[in-house]
């Protein structure tokens, strides 16, 4: 059983002590590869570095997270833009980016355009979009609208809505949902909502570690390797076999993060 996990904060503080240690429980377990997503510009050089240490198994994003957004965001962007063009980095998307209005909309504003400043830099690079979104879906959804027949595609990260967002979502065909240890939680509607609305194909694997970890890891810090019990839990939710989970979702991480596997047949 292999397995991707596309969204993992494995240059954070709380993996200093054993991040080798996470890494191979990660490969024990199936996981073949782990994306790493920037959230400001300090973050962009911890999570370069980790990739370099790990080379054709770990591979970097970059952008400015929504709660990373101030008054200076513009001085923080043109930080963050030369890391899309580090050679041989080769970021593999824009992100994490988005929108986040649940603690505060103190900066609303600019967290609009700073947003709609990184869609325009996945549709100038090609590089697709890793989407952060909690209580703005449909400002983000305004936004994207306006990039849609150029944008390149991306993941809308940590996905938890309903049937309706989660349609008015797909309504991008080129994005794909982000699903991580949520789908375990018991009060959960997950294992109810995507098998109804949202096709598998549309689906990929995700930690958000070491945030999120799934039951029965709960409470715990989360890491790649958990994933296994999301995998099980979606198997269940969409009647198939956690194999069949494992080869989907991998096909579509190869669809939308293409980077990730040139060289390879």
């Amino acid at each position: 059983m292999n397995f991707i996990d596309t969204h993992c904060h494995l240059d954070g503080e709380e993996f200093a002590a054993d991040r080798d240690a996470v890494v191979q429980r990660a490969r024990q377990a199936g996981c073949t590869k782990v994306f790493l997503p920037a959230i400001d510009k300090t973050t962009c050089q911890t999570v370069l570095d980790v990739c370099r240490q790990y080379p054709g198994y770990c591979y970097p994003m970059f952008g400015l997270h929504p709660e990373e957004v101030r008054a200076n965001w513009r001085e923080q962007l043109a930080a963050i833009r030369p890391f899309l063009t580090l050679s041989p980095s080769h970021p593999l998307a824009i992100g994490e980016v988005g929108l986040d209005f649940y603690w505060s909309r103190e900066y609303e504003q600019e967290q609009l355009e700073a947003f709609e400043e990184q869609v325009r830099w996945s549709v100038e690079s090609g590089l697709p979009l890793m989407i952060h979104c909690r209580k703005a879906q449909n400002e983000m959804v305004a936004i994207l609208k306006r990039y849609a027949r150029e944008l390149p595609g991306g993941v809308f990260h940590c996905f938890t809505g309903n049937e309706q967002e989660a349609l008015q979502l797909l309504e991008f065909p080129q994005f794909v949902l982000g699903i991580g240890g949520v789908l375990t939680f018991k009060k959960s509607h997950l294992p109810e909502v995507l098998p109804k609305v949202v096709p598998l194909d549309r689906i990929v694997l995700e930690t958000d570690a070491p945030y999120m970890a799934p039951v029965p890891m709960r409470g715990q810090r989360n890491e790649s390797a958990y994933i296994t019990h999301v995998i099980e839990r979606m198997a269940t939710a969409y009647g198939v076999s956690a194999d069949e989970v494992c080869r989907r979702t991998t096909a579509t991480v190869r669809r939308i993060f293409s980077k990730a596997f040139e060289g390879e047949e």
